[in-house]
């Protein structure tokens, strides 16, 4: 068969050309330290490459959220922890005020150091984050959460919003706790109901106040107990009366009893006197900034006023207070420590499995440089041998044989 120049010339272009980019590939190897660099140098595995580059992408991701996600609860955890050490110091000088041979002026300095912790309270409420924002606010991080009023009362600014970060594909974590939850939202150890104590000659005290059937329950308070001896049998009656003046009475009275009212249930403990009166007012929960405010109030009644049975009796619904405000403290430095736990298996998780997926990618991408180095020289060699070729057919002529 005759082989025509034109055809030696085609064939001879065609083997430098593929082994000249034969050898370019092997130099963006061997430059790139990869071995798969487009879908053409192996399709199927630069798929398979492909996933195992975005998993890694989204694991960078998330273990940036976990970093900042950490920060942020181990911030609060501490924030926490300190607001336990501020109320341990209130329950001790508390505790240490109910003292009948207290002076006036020994109350005065007591009620300065309890001043001095609503403060510190307050710091603690009112943290930032290292990037400035509020700790405690909800979303609204510029706005400062708590604000004292001239009577010691506290308002939170703040909203509920619990602001989140993804860690994997199906699990997302807290990065805060909002002010409300976290100081507010203190239970109250009556149940749903706060007592105020008009005429208490006798130290008997609300035990439990509760909503008992939420369905027939219907908010008319103030809800007035009164007792009395009407009928001088003596034997007390407890008449309980609600905003609208719906009442009910019940004769007699019998200590520790639990009393019903459409919808509520209540309970006192000890032995009232006649004319004894509490006023029931709706409160499931009971903040910390008032439970301290209270404290201050209780340790600023002067003799002899702090001698009375209505202001020992108060003294207990406080420290009560203060015990189920050590409580809810301590629940919420759980919960960021529970987040904190979330976070680190989250991590570990993350960390293996990036192994796993860094594994993958390197057996499909990064290059054998021996096996490289070799494939290069060949490809070298081969195009050299193509273009002495190429070169031979450009001079071939048939003069050269006349």
């Amino acid at each position: 068969m005759r082989v025509s120049t034109a055809q030696m010339f085609l064939q001879s272009t065609k083997h430098m050309t593929t082994n000249e980019s034969k050898l370019n590939d092997q130099s963006a190897y061997l430059a790139t330290g990869k071995k798969v660099l487009t879908a053409k140098d192996n399709g199927v595995q630069y798929g398979t490459l492909i996933g195992y580059k975005d998993e890694l992408q989204s694991i960078e991701l998330y273990r940036r959220n976990i970093t900042q996600a950490t920060n942020r609860n181990s911030l609060s955890e501490v924030q926490f922890s300190s607001a336990q050490n501020v109320l341990n110091q209130i329950k001790t000088t508390f505790i240490q005020a109910n003292n009948g041979a207290m002076s006036d002026d020994d109350r005065d300095a007591l009620s300065e150091q309890l001043m001095q912790n609503l403060e510190q309270m307050l710091d603690i409420a009112n943290a930032k984050d290292e990037t400035g924002g509020y700790v405690f606010s909800g979303y609204q991080i510029d706005v400062k959460p708590f604000e004292l009023q001239p009577d010691n009362s506290v308002n939170y600014m703040g909203d509920n919003g619990v602001r989140e970060l993804k860690i994997s594909r199906s699990v997302a974590v807290p990065l805060n706790q909002p002010g409300d939850d976290a100081f507010e939202k203190v239970e109250n150890r009556l149940g749903d109901f706060s007592a105020t104590y008009n005429t208490n000659t006798s130290g008997a005290s609300v035990n439990k106040a509760v909503i008992s059937d939420r369905g027939v329950y219907v908010d008319n308070a103030p809800y007035t107990l009164d007792f009395t001896d009407v009928d001088t049998d003596g034997n007390l009656e407890l008449t309980i009366t609600d905003g609208v003046a719906t009442t009910v009475t019940f004769d007699p009275y019998v200590p520790g009893q639990t009393y019903g009212f459409p919808g509520m249930e209540v309970s006192l403990e000890g032995i009232p006197n006649v004319g004894d009166q509490v006023t029931l007012n709706p409160e499931p929960n009971i903040s910390i900034f008032q439970t301290i405010k209270e404290a201050i109030d209780w340790v600023n009644v002067k003799s002899p006023a702090n001698g009375t049975e209505k202001h020992k009796t108060e003294y207990g619904h406080i420290l009560s207070q203060i015990n189920a405000s050590l409580n809810h403290i301590s629940t919420r430095q759980g919960d960021a420590g529970i987040n904190l736990q979330l976070l680190q298996t989250q991590s570990t998780y993350h960390q293996d499995n990036e192994l796993l997926m860094e594994q993958g990618r390197s057996s499909i991408e990064d290059l054998d440089y021996a096996a490289a180095v070799t494939e290069f020289e060949q490809a070298k060699v081969a195009l050299q041998a193509a273009q002495q070729t190429y070169v031979k057919v450009q001079n071939l002529s048939l003069f050269n044989f006349i």
